[in-house]
């Protein structure tokens, strides 16, 4: 019984890929491997319908033996004859027009009690493309609608203009049943027409004037151009095929329009599998147009939104750029110090992997920490001696100047948060900071980076009333200091960096160039091998370059 069971399912999938001779045969073969029963009426109701998908004229004698399949079915009691003997039925009568009729015997073909050739799903495929006015057609394995809906989807699942293209056009390849598709976007501003997606060919972007070609023609017309025969119709260009060595046989051009019936684009499908494109094939693409339009408008309103933002998003950062660099401007003494706080930033933050969000937040608050340098006095800024206790006072008040300057000028809960970051970087773990005298971690945690960052820059930068600090005294700052200053855990972090990143740092000062050979070495070490003294010559080739030595 397995086997005529197996013979059932090849022949549904010939009847699906049109191959209606064999899918005859095997359902004979079907027949013979069983002697009696709901199988043998299966068998003879597919029978009849293939000698009818074979020649219409046959239509007598797949009636007989759909009608003795139906008598079958009857003594033997199975739903799922039954069923199969009603999408027989149900099938004929949509081959010769009778859609009512053949309605009334799909609907009977639902819900048998066994399912186990899966034909109520190809019923209820019969029955969406009766009812939106399909032609009769076999197969049934794809149904058009389907790719109706899934276009549909992508309205809300698809904002990415080059996946949609190839979407649409894939979808509207398989529901034409067609060997190419391909869809053209309209550009209102340089009049051509584009697309990235050519089914069969590589993927790239083309582009021609919107007035030539089929395409052209139709988005200037707004007509369809249905060809049955490319190369004996004297609108089609052969000089196409003759670049590309592809035989263009049937075409089926149509203006793609969106809800106010404004032309945004065309279809171009390609060499219908079987035929010629029909009047079916042309509504089906008009209903694909609907929904594509939509989408596609979608897509391109998300792209001119990206691009908005994208802009509003490079003024905005060279807005904070400008503010750091005014305080290069008045602060000659600390010039660099925002970008190389950035910098060692940066490098605690790809050790600590953060997201790609929180990095860019972090950045902004390193290049914006030491904003509120502008509200402190040319003479206190500027002054190369010893600060008096008023002068100092007056000083530690950047930070909270550098809040009330950020607070007027948030944008976002995430520009809140910068300002947190920024103004927060002289506060220290056990309370002793400034200005909020935060302790632990009620400092925000971007601003336990930046104190790190701020400090580490501060002592090994050369200004002219003092040298850089010896490397070995900063680093045990670093370590005595935490848990007191720091934040232990990023302070650890901090001294696993890869010696190469750090002094890449120290090369926007002086700039100088790592050797690669260097850089080899560096790659290999961190703060805490100059420290332990590991390799004598590691510590020289390092202050090589901390301490600018040519």
């Amino acid at each position: 019984m397995s086997e005529g069971k197996e013979f059932i399912r090849k022949g549904l999938a010939c009847l699906e890929d049109k191959d209606y001779v064999q899918a005859k045969a095997l359902f004979l073969q079907a027949q013979e491997a069983f002697k009696e029963g709901e199988y043998i009426s299966i068998c003879l109701s597919l029978t009849g319908l293939t000698e009818y998908l074979i020649d219409k004229n046959n239509y007598k004698t797949a009636l007989a033996l759909i009608n003795d399949g139906a008598h079958m079915a009857g003594f033997s009691k199975s739903a799922q004859a039954k069923a199969f003997n009603e999408f027989a039925l149900g099938n004929i009568n949509f081959g010769e027009g009778n859609n009512d009729v053949a309605l009334i015997h799909f609907k009977n073909a639902l819900n048998p009690e066994s399912d186990e050739f899966e034909l109520a799903e190809k019923t209820q495929v019969r029955i969406r493309q009766l009812q939106n006015g399909f032609d009769f057609s076999m197969p049934v394995k794809r149904d058009p609608l389907v790719s109706l809906v899934k276009i549909g989807q992508s309205i809300t699942a698809q904002t990415d203009i080059n996946v949609l293209l190839t979407l649409i056009a894939e979808e509207t390849k398989t529901a034409m049943d067609a060997d190419r598709c391909t869809v053209f976007l309209l550009d209102k501003y340089s009049n051509e027409l584009w697309s990235m997606v050519a089914l069969g060919m590589d993927n790239q972007e083309i582009r021609f004037p919107a007035d030539s070609g089929l395409a052209g023609y139709v988005v200037q017309t707004g007509e369809t151009v249905n060809i049955a025969d490319a190369y004996n119709d004297g609108r089609f260009n052969k000089d196409v095929d003759s670049k590309t060595g592809y035989r263009t046989k049937t075409i089926l051009c149509m203006p793609i329009k969106n809800n106010n019936q404004e032309i945004i684009g065309a279809f171009q499908v390609l060499n219908k599998n079987e035929g010629v494109f029909t009047k079916g094939d042309e509504d089906l693409l008009i209903a694909i147009g609907g929904s594509a339009s939509i989408a596609l408008e979608n897509a391109q309103l998300f792209e001119q939104q990206k691009q908005l933002y994208k802009e509003q998003k490079e003024l905005f950062d060279s807005f904070i750029d400008t503010l750091a660099t005014s305080i290069d401007a008045r602060d000659k003494i600390t010039a660099g110090h925002s970008t190389r706080v950035r910098l060692y930033t940066m490098l605690i933050v790809d050790a600590l992997e953060m997201d790609e969000r929180n990095k860019e937040l972090m950045e902004k608050a390193a290049i914006l920490h030491d904003i509120g340098k502008i509200g402190i006095r040319d003479s206190v800024l500027q002054k190369e001696g010893k600060l008096t206790d008023e002068e100092y006072s007056h000083i530690r008040s950047h930070a909270q100047i550098t809040k009330d300057i950020l607070d007027k000028i948030q944008t976002s809960a995430d520009f809140k948060t910068i300002t947190d970051i920024a103004c927060s970087h002289h506060e220290k773990w056990d309370g002793t900071g400034y200005f909020r005298k935060l302790s632990g971690e009620d400092i925000p945690y971007g601003g336990r980076i930046l104190a790190v960052s701020d400090v580490f820059d501060a002592i090994t930068s050369k200004r002219h009333y003092r040298d850089k600090m010896p490397i070995a005294n900063v680093i045990d700052i670093l370590i005595k200091d935490s848990g007191k200053h720091f934040d232990k855990s990023i302070v650890d972090v901090f001294l696993q960096v890869p010696l190469d990143k750090i002094v890449e740092v120290f090369l926007t000062e002086n700039l100088n160039i790592l050797k690669d050979n260097d850089r080899e070495v560096l790659s290999r070490h961190n703060l805490l091998d100059i420290i332990n003294m590991v390799d004598e010559n590691l510590v020289k080739l390092f202050n090589h370059y901390y301490l600018g030595n040519n």
